[in-house]
């Protein structure tokens, strides 16, 4: 891997490893807060929302300034939120910011790698940052947990400065002021991420950016292999979302967990999905990637065997195999998605168009899960209802890749022809 290339994994694990922990805080504060139950998987498509306003922008904005700046001024962004609801800003707007602070630091971290890296090596350097996304994502819920457990949080609270009161009274408040560290050594690698030597392309004014993304999200989806791992990542990305926030109400429900316990738990999904992600970078070639698809829709009816598990000894075992079937499915389609978009439209707005699509789906089945949460569904209902629709559209995901096969059979091979000569230079 070229040089650089540590840095930029370094500094988008610690975003996001603070950005997940923050995610546990904020659920704490909204329990200690007695806010409505539906606030709480609330927190999902409040920190989709922004990916989804901004994505016409945000894709522009990474292709017009170096990546490591954009990187920068979006941690910045995280931080500002952060501050926000350390300092007593609701929860979920508070947790807005932060969504937009990520919403525009995704495109510059996804879309550094398409100039950083060769073909060949793209779907090694997914492998990498996926493998690194979804531990930061695991790492940080568990890091939440303990953070805002009694012996961490206990620790803390005992400090105080002399003659000033800080205000920070309760386990949530410390170990967000934690958090804040972590998101400050991300700022310090952001700043250390080399400038690359491909050419920037001015932003146009708001409306030129409005076309110019319907027209970009348009044309990936009318490409033959643009739309399949559009599909399959956006719907994947859409469940994997939500249930970090399904999780505290199943482990509650199942196995009686606080939110500390429960974030203890999702820990064991690291060693799952980086196996998964490792696996899949070194067997998985870019013109394969399709090949994955019939994995996929096993996932559903997996996902619906969490409903049976009443023991610590079932999840474990159970949780590590899902996260390494998942791993190994993001990242070919994601490497596939990418490959695609580069050709296409280049790095950033790509990305845009990707993010826009997954956090739209974030998104709606998040207010889809709230509803179902105020119409008095269990936790077991919606994991069973996810689990159903993610086989089935993934069944229908499939029929339509077998359709392109034999209808669009020229165009697939030129495309898979394509994918097959950048993988092997």
């Amino acid at each position: 891997m070229k040089k650089g290339f540590s840095t930029i994994m370094s500094a988008q694990f610690f975003s996001s490893l603070a950005d997940n922990a923050l995610l546990v805080a904020a659920v704490e504060l909204l329990r200690m807060s007695k806010a409505p139950a539906w606030q709480v998987p609330a927190l999902a498509p409040m920190f989709a929302l922004f990916y989804v306003v901004l994505a016409p922008f945000v894709g522009a904005f990474a292709d017009s300034i170096p990546k490591g700046r954009v990187m920068f001024v979006s941690n910045s962004i995280k931080i500002a939120g952060c501050l926000m609801m350390l300092f007593g800003s609701h929860p979920l707007l508070a947790y807005a910011v932060v969504g937009l602070g990520a919403a525009a630091y995704s495109p510059a971290k996804y879309g550094i790698l398409t100039e950083l890296l060769p073909p060949s090596q793209l779907v090694k350097g997914n492998g990498w940052i996926e493998g690194l996304t979804v531990a930061s994502i695991v790492l940080g819920i568990l890091l939440g947990g303990q953070l805002i457990g009694p012996r961490i949080s206990g620790g803390l609270l005992v400090f105080d400065l002399p003659l000033l009161d800080t205000g920070i009274d309760t386990p949530p408040e410390a170990a967000i002021v934690l958090i804040l560290f972590v998101y400050g050594v991300a700022a310090l690698l952001n700043l250390n991420i080399p400038r690359t030597t491909a050419p920037l392309i001015a932003m146009d004014g708001v409306g030129a950016l409005v076309r110019d993304f319907s027209r970009c999200n348009a044309r990936l989806w009318a490409d033959k292999l643009g739309q399949i791992s559009l599909a399959t990542t956006t719907l994947l990305w859409g469940i994997f979302g939500n249930l970090r926030l399904i999780v505290f109400a199943w482990a509650a429900a199942a196995l009686g967990y606080t939110t500390a316990q429960a974030s203890n738990l999702a820990g064991v999904v690291v060693i799952g999905s980086i196996l998964g992600a490792v696996v899949a970078s070194m067997t998985t070639k870019l013109d394969r990637a399709t090949k994955v698809i019939p994995i996929a829709i096993g996932v559903g009816f997996l996902m619906i065997g969490l409903v049976f598990i009443r023991s610590l000894a079932q999840a474990v075992p159970f949780l590590v195999v899902m996260g390494a079937i998942c791993g190994f499915l993001i990242v070919p389609m994601n490497a596939l998605l990418q490959h695609r978009g580069h050709n296409l439209m280049g790095a950033g707005r790509s990305i845009a168009v990707q993010n826009f699509n997954e956090q739209a789906c974030i998104l709606a089945l998040g207010a889809f899960y709230v509803g179902m949460t105020k119409f008095g569904l269990s936790a077991f209902g919606a994991i069973t209802v996810f689990g159903l629709l993610v086989a089935a559209t993934m069944e229908l995901i499939r029929r339509w890749h077998r359709r392109n096969t034999v209808k669009h059979r020229d165009e697939v091979e030129r495309l898979l022809a394509i994918a097959r000569s950048d993988g092997g230079h």
